[in-house]
């Protein structure tokens, strides 16, 4: 499969697993979950090829991890980023002391006002690292990253979550926990 095919499906499968389920005529069950043979069949007139050994290939080489399978393999979901409500069940975690956001120039003055919001997504994103910070940041421009002291949030009574991708996740991070460059 080359890389702009397995690039369409995987935001194919964004759109549909984390924001619009029924425009393929999917649903998703309340942690996320949907059918990998309902998916595939659906997937077909869109993606005539596509198989479960296509969307294996996708899932797994997914640069950014946003799709898991359950056990078996039976169920689908994206890990993280839903504007659809569903309970991904991601057990509270002690974060490491610092986290890093990526964002744009233009977003800087509402941060320094509101501080990070989850806006339509069901938590604020962070990265463990700074080069994933700065990849995701750069998707809208050049990119500015944050720093946030998720260690002191946690101490003040903040929950923070780790997605299956490695993405930290949590309500809000007030304007005083960020560090700004």
């Amino acid at each position: 499969m080359n890389e702009h095919q397995t690039q369409k499906i995987s935001k194919f499968l964004s759109l549909v697993l984390r924001h619009q389920p029924e425009s393929l005529g999917i649903t998703l069950d309340p942690q996320g979950w949907t059918e990998v043979k309902a998916l595939v069949a659906k997937m077909r007139p869109k993606f005539p090829g596509i198989d479960k050994a296509t969307l294996d290939y996708v899932v797994e080489n997914n640069n950014k991890k946003r799709f898991s399978y359950n056990k078996d393999q039976t169920m689908i979901r994206a890990s993280q980023g839903h504007s659809v409500t569903v309970e991904l069940d991601y057990a509270p975690t002690l974060p490491p002391e610092t986290l890093y956001h990526g964002t744009v120039p233009q977003f800087l003055d509402a941060i320094r006002t509101d501080g990070l919001l989850k806006m339509s997504r069901h938590q604020v994103h962070l990265s463990r690292d700074i080069d994933t910070a700065a990849n995701v940041g750069s998707r809208r421009g050049e990119a500015v990253i944050l720093k946030v002291r998720a260690g002191e949030m946690h101490r003040d009574g903040f929950d923070f979550f780790v997605s299956e991708n490695g993405v930290w996740l949590t309500e809000t991070v007030p304007p005083g926990y960020i560090i700004f460059p």
